[in-house]
């Protein structure tokens, strides 16, 4: 009943708008006061959690893909995949899907990676004769993979919450996003081959191939440099995102001569913001997590969860049916930071691997991004589009089953996410 209570004060608190770090910090220390605890502890356990050399890597992170953003990257991306795939069935559904991925590997933000791809794939989608809709669905799925193709910021978020391996992280998020960028290239190739309205693009030269590609190449090879870097084991995660930062300026200043002072002012406030924004969630839900935890709430839940649902399977069922109802008033991080304290002693006592749930909670968060009404990605794309939410959400929908297949795939197959943890 107590957990009852705590959830329900908290999704109020939600509901009537109270902005998520006060929400969970606030009944932090509510919680805190009525179980007889000192209230210093919030205090502490708010500082606490922000002296992480690992969290270093969220701003920094965040400002690289800002900078890119500003400086047009993800148009010179899109050119590029587009020559060369553009005359393909289905050519620029599938020049968006790999943009995505390019772009979701130098970004690790869901939400940048549907903004600068959509702006540029939109007009050209639907001045080819794509349906609305399935243009503002794809666009928005395809944003979802920058929070699972590395790096990943809320990957570095989950690591730092359940103390696991970022690096191991990563690398089990390469495999399941690969498979999800097949299933959504493989579902815009058929849609188009059976598609009345789309008008094939014509090819490409090699002059154009050439020049787009060059164009593209830098950015590719900043890509390369921060995921090599990391998987090789020649900078950790935070020293990779000060690299890709410095790899931005001067891609951005020097080499593509895209970016002036104007423009890096304002994605450096940008970044402010949202590093502003993220670490004091992170550091409320801290100062939550230990307040419930004081109330034995974990240990009260993993109790329940052991004495009730003995199999892994009906575990992952649970927690995915309880995700996918509160990704419906919910993003993304705030989901993650309010369920994995509560979720994390049932994980151990049923002995699921970290890592492994680590990629299956992000693949369901990555459901909340596209379902309304709280989708940020339905909003973004909304917005570029000029298009209503109940047509974006429609569009969305087959991509939130493919996201659940994957789910599915991934449970009967581990090693799709796994293979490389092991091995490397």
């Amino acid at each position: 009943m107590t957990v009852i209570s705590i959830l329900l004060a908290l999704f109020v608190l939600l509901l009537i708008g109270v902005p998520v770090a006060f929400a969970l910090g606030g009944l932090g220390v509510v919680l805190l006061i009525l179980g007889d605890f000192a209230p210093r502890i919030a205090a502490t356990g708010l500082l606490s959690s922000l002296d992480s050399f690992i969290l270093i890597a969220v701003p920094l992170f965040l400002l690289m893909s800002n900078i890119l953003l500003r400086g047009g990257v993800g148009r010179d991306l899109f050119a590029a995949v587009q020559a060369w795939v553009g005359h393909w069935p289905g050519g620029l559904a599938v020049a968006t899907v790999i943009s995505c991925g390019l772009f979701s590997a130098i970004s690790g933000s869901s939400v940048a990676t549907a903004g600068t791809i959509g702006s540029v794939a939109i007009p050209e989608m639907t001045k080819r004769g794509y349906p609305r809709p399935f243009v503002f669905g794809l666009l928005a799925a395809g944003g979802t993979l920058g929070i699972l193709i590395p790096p990943s910021i809320i990957l570095i978020v989950y690591g730092v919450i359940t103390e696991s391996s970022i690096l191991d992280l990563f690398m089990a998020g390469i495999g399941p996003g690969l498979l999800l960028m097949a299933l959504f290239i493989g579902y815009s190739m058929l849609y188009a081959r059976f598609s009345s309205q789309y008008t094939a693009s014509p090819k490409a030269d090699w002059a154009e191939r050439r020049r787009t590609g060059l164009r593209a190449l830098p950015t590719v090879a900043l890509a390369g440099l921060v995921i090599t870097g990391i998987y090789a084991g020649w900078f950790t995660p935070t020293e990779a995102s000060a690299i890709g930062f410095l790899g931005a300026l001067f891609l951005t200043f020097v080499v593509l001569r895209s970016l002036d002072m104007a423009g890096l002012k304002e994605a450096v406030m940008d970044g402010l913001r949202a590093s502003a924004a993220i670490l004091l969630i992170v550091g409320c839900a801290k100062v939550f997590g230990k307040a419930i935890a004081l109330w034995r709430i974990p240990q009260d839940v993993s109790a329940f969860i052991t004495s009730n649902i003995d199999t892994m399977g009906l575990f992952i069922i649970a927690v995915g049916i309880a995700l996918l109802i509160m990704g419906l008033f919910m993003e993304a991080l705030s989901m993650m930071l309010i369920m994995m304290p509560v979720l994390a002693g049932a994980v151990m006592a049923l002995d699921i691997d970290p890592i492994w749930f680590g990629i299956f909670f992000v693949l369901m968060v990555e459901c909340a991004l596209i379902t309304p009404p709280v989708g940020l990605n339905l909003y973004v794309i909304q917005a570029i589009g000029r298009a209503s939410l109940g047509e974006v959400a429609r569009g969305a929908a087959p991509f939130v089953a493919m996201m659940l297949a994957t789910v599915f795939i991934i449970y009967w197959f581990e090693d799709i996410a796994l293979w490389l943890p092991r091995v490397l």
